[in-house]
């Protein structure tokens, strides 16, 4: 499969075309169409269209025009300075190469200060977690601040509901959601990690709660998201699974990996190779069939009902309705 960098531009040009036609009808291709959505999705929105499609398939759009003004209302109340200093000595942390975020108090700087200080007005409860500034950050290089904040808001709490939470109790039961997966995706990883007794928040925390922003190439963030804001968060539970497969998955690939510093240090330092666009979005796509199969084979009822639709492949009913993302953990299921 061909990496969407190396597209020929007129075949480009083409799959243009065609997410142009389904941006303007919308409803009716998420009524009719969801199977050629999520295909297109996994071959990759086209760059000129990336925020727009993001915007449709989180149902950010459909957030914000239900909310108008809100944001502006937010951006002008000072916010709580607890906060605000967190946030500040963020914001240079974030892609600083980027030049968006290249030059202290430069727009996009200030940009991603509104759109996190809005966020902890919002939800005054949560207020601001670190793992959030990335995330804004890859938001911003796609789309205006109102947007993205809106996009951010259906982040926290449709796709990743519970991650940022102080306790971050969501991300210790995907760790183990992940971890029992791992036992039928690579018997021999998932035993390497058992005998050191490498609990998953140690290695998983930073791909899940970034969705991989600080971990990937720029090329493959771009494709996990899309098929992340098509298909939820079983894409995030895939791509996990496959750098851990790739990295711990055979007896040669352990030989370096004897103590529990080494296999850190191999899973913080992970194999360009692995996490190249083309490999890794054609090993997400395969990992379907695998997942299908080991979600039925978990451990408890919690992770069951939770995991039992990550192989999945039919959108729930709410993603039908374009008011709202395809599902949400909070009612069972994890979009599709």
């Amino acid at each position: 499969m061909e990496g969407l960098e190396e597209v020929p531009l007129e075949v480009l040009r083409q799959r243009e075309s065609k997410w142009l036609d389904m941006l303007n009808n919308w409803d009716k291709w998420m009524a009719k169409k969801h199977k050629k959505i999520r295909l297109r999705c996994q071959k990759g929105i086209p760059p000129s269209l990336r925020g727009r499609a993001w915007q449709y398939l989180s149902g950010s759009k459909v957030k914000l025009e239900q909310n108008i003004g809100k944001f502006d209302e937010l951006d002008l109340l000072p916010g709580e300075p607890k906060w605000l200093d967190v946030i500040e000595r963020d914001l240079h942390r974030q892609f600083p190469f980027h030049e968006m975020f290249v030059s202290r108090g430069g727009h996009g700087q200030q940009d991603l200060f509104r759109v996190l200080k809005a966020y902890t007005l919002y939800r005054p409860e949560e207020g601001y977690c670190q793992a959030q500034a990335p995330i804004a950050a890859v938001l911003l290089m796609h789309m205006p601040a109102e947007q993205a904040f809106w996009c951010l808001v259906q982040i926290c709490e449709k796709y990743l509901p519970g991650y940022y939470s102080e306790k971050l109790e969501a991300i210790q039961l995907d760790g183990q959601i992940l971890f029992s997966l791992l036992h039928k995706v690579s018997p021999v990883a998932y035993k390497h990690l058992s005998k050191q007794k490498i609990d998953p928040i140690l290695y998983m925390t930073e791909w899940f709660m970034c969705a991989f922003s600080r971990t990937l190439p720029w090329s493959s963030v771009l494709r996990v998201w899309d098929m992340f804001f098509c298909e939820g968060v079983k894409i995030i539970f895939r791509v996990g699974l496959v750098l851990l497969k790739h990295t711990l998955g055979s007896s040669d690939k352990l030989k370096s990996c004897q103590g529990q510093y080494e296999t850190m240090e191999r899973l913080r330092a992970l194999s360009p190779k692995i996490m190249q666009e083309t490999f890794l979005v054609q090993e997400v796509r395969m990992g379907g069939q695998v997942l299908t199969l080991a979600s039925h084979l978990l451990l408890t009822p919690a992770m069951s009902m939770q995991a039992a639709v990550l192989g999945g492949t039919k959108p729930s009913q709410a993603l039908l309705n374009s008011s709202s993302v395809s599902g949400s953990r909070a009612k069972g299921g994890i979009l599709y």
